[in-house]
């Protein structure tokens, strides 16, 4: 029985490649891996790689719909094709890990080619651009022993197009170097014949899509009158329907067609269209659209069985910096596969495994402790050790379970605090964001001074798993450094805990002596950044939410690079709603975009600050307050109107008043407040008003709470503390 895990890639392109439909920099894609419930080293990886301007089945819930298709497929254990008939990228993407799961190795399928005893030929690829950028790109696959090849048109103006064509022919016949165009339907449908003479007076071999797709009879007449052989592209995208696809091809009936996986139906489906066209002696070979080798070796190894003696479009694979290293290699004019490399066996080790560390050993305060140790295999003494130290145990059981999730309680940064389940793979990935960035290796001494209820406390024992850290637990407390003369390479606190460190020499000095240190969990008071920023040591504070599983934006409090704004992590994208709500599209992390309840302030470069909240949240001390259940809770004990605002204070980043409208409070309001209210709940001060502000449909105008709670005077006989 096999599981599904869905992995987000972002492939980014050496260099901007142009097409038709404008300029390509990254590609984002979806590898969907099958494994093994009881064997986590039986596995298979395929690719899902829409493209977003092109493909049928892309859509902006594109990644809803890939986990809905993967958990049916997982129900099912096997695939569908028919409900994915109209989903070619997903049921390529399954397809291929089908294949590899089943076969356990990335020989697909059995042929010379996947033996390594032949290669394919293919053409070469040349994108569109400027003159010279498309005479480099030719120059260059000549030299490199290219016989086909094939450019994109359109860029430059058909005039300049031809008379590069007519300067190759000029050097070489069609004997020595074939020629494909791909017009991606560019031509007027009024010119579109005049060029076809044109371009096959230069011996062309075929050109792809010259008119729109979609426009059946005018391109039936055109291939039935045609002097140069026209192949289909774009105008089978979304043909899925087997009876669909006859018809297409009987109305049309081109020369060619070219069939791309992702595009065209997955393999399942392409096998359809080459039935057809072989019925109906039609022409046609294969291509790829844009895959990272996950994807073009399926598609090469797939298309090695078929035989086809044309030259094949599967030249891709050079396009990305960070290509997966599956080893296929472009020898002359030749698309080659080496079964023996071992740099694919260690790329999807990793991948598979990227959230199987959870089965890798952890270092707690110098002792080294095996999942064993906390499956209840072999028995471990935690119960001598602190309340904390237990709760630790507990976490590392759960995680070290059979289950892919684990539940979250979110803390209510984006609206009331809920439950949450998030995958594994997904902290880990967060973990493997965070530790990759500050360079934290295997024995850093790390400090867990955080609750295990909530995120920050999860994620830096997950951080610990991932990068071998040896993690200390000190009991969450206000004074983590109190009892401790460790020298920490890595530390995580909440404002409160940084402010009462330096309250008093010694914690002063061993707060300086962390290498690093991230502040989160509340809003850092602008007299204690101050004091941070003559710190030696790296420290940060960090913007995230349990949604983003932790932080996935950074800013420098300590010299010399201290700054006044967060900078996004690698693999995380911002952008700002109509409201200027930050919304993070964290791939790696989170299945969908998150909508913060945050106003923010977005700079070209990425880097953002935020200017305020949305949402009716005070942050007090590290401690999210909810302030209509501390409203709820205090009516029963005030007849009048009151609201519960906030205003900034300096340890602890916000501090919650409590406003009365009247002269006086209700008796025994603090003793109440005292009973029926948490600690961190409970309002610092009360301030009586003559009326409460409310919004035009009677309602609390919060911002004016806010802004009236700022100009409250201290020694004013209508204020006084809660002691």
């Amino acid at each position: 029985m096999f599981r599904i895990k869905i992995i987000p890639y972002k492939l980014q392109f050496r260099q901007p490649v142009g097409t038709s439909r404008g300029i390509y920099t990254d590609h984002k894609v979806w590898y969907v891996v099958l494994q093994d419930s009881e064997d986590r080293f039986h596995y298979g990886i395929g690719e899902c790689a829409p493209l977003h301007d092109l493909s049928c089945d892309y859509t902006p819930d594109y990644a809803d719909t890939l986990a809905s298709f993967c958990t049916i497929t997982e129900a099912k254990q096997q695939i569908d094709t028919e409900l994915l008939r109209h989903y070619p990228s997903i049921l390529f993407g399954l397809e291929t890990a089908m294949q590899h799961y089943q076969r356990q190795s990335w020989q697909l399928w059995e042929s010379p080619f996947s033996r390594g005893e032949e290669g394919i030929t293919i053409n070469g690829l040349v994108w569109m651009g400027d003159h010279s950028f498309m005479l480099a790109q030719i120059d260059s696959l000549l030299k490199r022993g290219f016989r086909c090849m094939k450019l994109k048109i359109g860029a430059i103006g058909f005039k300049r197009e031809l008379n590069m064509l007519r300067s190759i022919r000029g050097q070489y016949n069609a004997g020595q170097v074939t020629l494909r165009v791909d017009a991606n339907g560019n031509f007027n449908r009024d010119e579109v014949m005049e060029k076809l003479h044109q371009l096959a007076e230069l011996s062309i071999h075929s050109i792809e899509q010259p008119i729109p797709a979609g426009e059946w009879q005018k391109m039936a007449e055109l291939c039935a009158s045609t002097p140069l052989p026209i192949a289909l592209d774009e105008e089978l995208i979304g043909v899925n329907d087997l009876l669909e696809k006859r018809k297409l091809l009987e109305t049309i009936h081109p020369q060619y067609i070219i069939l791309k996986p992702s595009l065209h139906g997955g393999i399942t489906g392409c096998a359809e269209w080459i039935d057809l066209a072989q019925e109906m002696k039609i022409g046609w070979w294969i291509t790829s659209a844009l895959e990272s080798n996950i994807g073009l070796n399926s598609i090469s190894q797939w298309c090695a069985t078929l035989n086809n003696s044309l030259p094949q479009g599967l030249g891709t694979g050079t396009l990305y910096t960070n290509n997966i290293p599956i080893p296929l290699e472009i020898r002359g004019d030749q698309l080659w596969f080496d079964l023996k490399s071992e740099k694919v066996k260690q790329w999807d080790s990793e991948l598979v495994c990227s959230d199987q560390k959870e089965m890798y050993p952890i270092c707690i305060e110098g002792i080294i402790y095996t999942p064993s140790d906390f499956r209840g295999e072999r028995e471990v003494d935690f119960k001598s050790k602190s309340t904390f130290h237990q709760q630790l145990y507990q976490f590392l059981r759960e995680w070290f379970s059979k289950s892919a999730t684990l539940r979250l309680h979110t803390s209510g940064s984006t609206g009331k605090p809920k439950e949450i389940t998030v995958r594994k793979e997904q902290m880990i990935q967060s973990a493997k964001s965070s530790c990759d960035f500050f360079g934290l290796k295997k024995g850093d001494k790390a400090l867990l001074c955080l609750p295990l209820a909530y995120i920050a406390g999860k994620m830096m024992v997950v951080r610990a798993l991932y990068a071998g850290l040896d993690i200390y637990l000190i009991e969450p407390g206000g004074n983590p450094l109190a009892q401790t003369d460790i020298p920490f390479d890595f530390a995580a606190m909440v404002p409160l805990q940084v402010y009462n460190s330096l309250q008093t020499e010694d914690e002063r000095e061993r707060l300086s002596r962390i290498k690093l240190l991230i502040i989160g969990g509340g809003a850092i008071d602008e007299t204690l950044e101050k004091k941070l920023k003559s710190f030696p040591n790296a420290i940060y504070a960090t913007y995230g939410m349990t949604e983003t599983l932790s932080h996935i934006a950074l800013r420098r409090l300590s010299n010399p690079e201290a700054s006044n704004y967060y900078t996004p992590l690698p693999s995380v994208r911002l952008t700002l709603s109509e409201e200027k709500r930050l919304i993070i599209d964290a791939p790696l992390v989170s299945d969908k975009p998150i909508v913060t309840n945050d106003i923010a302030e977005l700079n070209p470069d990425g880097s953002f600050l935020i200017k305020g909240r949305i949402d009716n949240i005070i942050n007090s001390g590290g401690i999210k307050v909810q302030i209509e259940e501390v409203e709820k809770m205090l009516h029963p004990h005030i007849t009048g109107n009151f609201a519960i605002t906030s205003l900034p204070h300096p340890k602890l980043g916000e501090a919650i008043v409590l406003v009365i409208e009247g002269a006086s409070e209700p008796i025994y309001l603090e003793s109440a407040i005292k009973r029926i209210l948490p600690r961190y709940h409970q309002p610092l001060l009360i301030h009586m008003v003559a009326s409460i502000p409310l919004t035009g449909n009677g309602k609390i105008d919060r911002l004016a709470m806010r802004q009236l709670a700022k100009k409250i005077n201290l020694s004013s006989p209508t204020t006084r503390y809660i002691h």
